[in-house]
């Protein structure tokens, strides 16, 4: 399977990619996976860890917005309200939520055993998407053993994309689709700094999706209501505050929209973004402190990236996603052969 960039589908352009052109081109970011399949089964479970030591203890800084609320995660909340995470982030399928939970707890706890006794408690942070089309989601197939094998597997480099964890059965426009990654280089003050995307795409009616070159694949399947859903997680290593974070996650809508997306009623299009720059100690030694911030004249930056990173990063996900059966013998084509069977000279 080739990559949208790959399919030439990315004007030139646009800002520069980072190495691998993938979430974890920022660096101490790690991304892994577990798959389940067999038995109706076509599910599994994508961890995004900000850095490789205890999050409980040095939290990343971090906003949420929700585009359109249509969802069942959990520990947004809290994250809105405080601006940092403390655990690694978990995408699964809808009903995956409380199992993907209680991993995040155990391995909170098995790190801190104070965690709900001598200190607080620990917010887990988990999104999802509905892969019932294709998944058996009533068998309640993901365990919190799943969300642990995912979370070993987390590392840093290239990362699988497609049909693959979290991804495993997901659709979008119509197509298979999954999980994507892509990243921007943006060159503030003589630096270079680096935003990626990871997207779980579970979203857009099909006929909507617009390409870059301003094609509408078909995918020849019957047109149906748009209840889909996105979770786009986004990571930086430039320094901003928890409002700033938030106009940068509220940027990753601009990216859906240039591929059609109107967030319908039924969506649930939810994006976080997370700095590993500056992050907050769970144990302040003094009563105040300092923070490191982007001045706001150079924001704009940030926010291209996130669009442009956020849309390449769906188109990651339908281009390396093949032809999947669903449950009910629809069959969800893959966006690579529409492009096979219609490249332009």
């Amino acid at each position: 399977m080739k990559t949208a960039r790959e399919w030439g589908l990315m004007p030139e352009s646009r800002l520069a990619v980072g190495p691998d052109n993938a979430i974890t081109d920022v660096p101490g970011v790690a991304v892994g996976h577990r798959s389940l399949r067999g038995e109706g089964l076509f599910t599994g479970v994508t961890a995004v860890l900000p850095h490789a030591g205890d999050l409980f203890r040095v939290k990343p800084r971090a906003a949420v917005e929700v585009i359109n609320g249509f969802g069942k995660s959990a520990g947004l909340m809290q994250v809105a309200e405080l601006g940092t995470i403390e655990t690694p982030i978990l995408l699964t399928n809808t009903f995956g939520v409380a199992a993907c939970t209680e991993a995040l707890i155990r391995r909170a706890i098995a790190a801190n055993p104070a965690i709900g006794r001598k200190t607080s408690t620990v917010n887990p942070l988990v999104f999802e998407c509905n892969d019932g089309s294709i998944n058996d989601i009533q068998a309640l197939a993901v365990t919190p053993d799943d969300a642990m094998a995912a979370l070993d597997a987390a590392r840093p480099g290239p990362v699988e994309q497609g049909a693959v964890g979290a991804g495993s059965g997901m659709t979008a426009f119509g197509f298979k689709a999954g999980i994507g990654t892509a990243s921007c280089i943006m060159r503030i003050a003589k630096r270079d700094f680096t935003l990626g995307t990871l997207v779980l795409a579970n979203f857009g009616a099909a006929g909507d999706l617009v390409l870059p070159d301003g094609r509408r694949p078909d995918p020849r399947v019957p047109a149906t209501p748009e209840r889909g859903s996105v979770i786009v997680i986004m990571a930086t290593d430039l320094p901003l505050g928890d409002r700033q974070l938030q106009r940068v996650a509220r940027r990753g809508g601009a990216g859906l929209a240039r591929l059609g997306a109107f967030w319908g009623h039924g969506s649930g299009d939810v994006v976080l973004c997370f700095t590993t720059a500056d992050p907050v100690a769970h144990d302040s030694v003094e009563p105040i402190t300092s923070q490191q911030r982007l001045s706001d004249d150079h924001i704009d930056l940030a926010f291209r990236a996130a669009a442009e990173a956020t849309q390449e990063a769906v188109l990651n996900a339908l281009c390396m996603a093949p032809a999947t059966l669903a449950r009910n013998g629809r069959i969800y084509p893959a966006l690579a052969d529409w492009l096979k069977e219609n490249q332009t000279p």
